[in-house]
């Protein structure tokens, strides 16, 4: 065990993934309901592997957003801005862990603090040439290690931004399909 990681655990499940590769396909899914204005409440549904169930998951948990006042919210919840930096965050901490752990590193502590500026300009619409998304995402990290050099951590940290699946996700184009149902079934727009 390092850094809370199960190395055994790890190599077993790299093995199975080698074998059986179909067992690296995994879905994670929420389900949302607008409450008003900005708010909003998700549950997690079933993860699936390998196109299958994964029964031995059956917690649930729930995630609300909303904005800050100053941006049309409550600030009764975390805003979506904020979940994505959670996400990056967390993806990180997996991934920091269980990468220094393969490599015999242990971590005594790991830091994150992250931002990302938006222009609201493009959310709402005062100008075309703005995009609505993130304009930048900064990670500062500060990893300590008892038996890791800083170059060891330095090159570890290069190494977390190749494998986290988080960041990859936004830093590369993904392909979001958002379709509308409605009572009468798939709605498709207009020809």
């Amino acid at each position: 065990m390092i850094n809370g990681v199960d190395t055994e655990a790890l190599r077993r499940t790299v093995d199975a993934v080698r074998e059986k590769p179909g067992l690296a396909q995994v879905t994670f899914g929420v389900r949302s309901e607008w409450d008003q204005g900005c708010r909003q409440r998700a549950t997690t549904t079933d993860l699936l592997q390998d196109n299958r169930v994964v029964t031995g998951r059956t917690a649930r948990y729930v995630l609300e957003s909303d904005e800050p006042t100053a941006l049309l919210g409550t600030d009764s919840a975390a805003s979506p801005g904020e979940y994505v930096l959670q996400a990056l965050a967390g993806c990180y901490a997996v991934t920091f862990s269980t990468i220094a752990a393969t490599r015999g590193i242990e971590l005594s502590s790991l830091r994150l603090e992250l931002q990302t500026d938006f222009d609201l300009q493009g959310f709402l619409a005062l100008d075309e040439a703005v995009r609505p998304g993130a304009q930048e995402i900064r990670v500062h990290v500060r990893a300590e290690s008892p038996n890791a050099t800083t170059e060891q951590l330095q090159e570890l940290t290069e190494h977390v931004q190749k494998r986290s699946p988080i960041r990859d996700t936004l830093a590369n184009p993904v392909t979001v399909t958002t379709i509308l149902l409605t009572d009468e079934g798939l709605s498709h727009p207009p020809a």
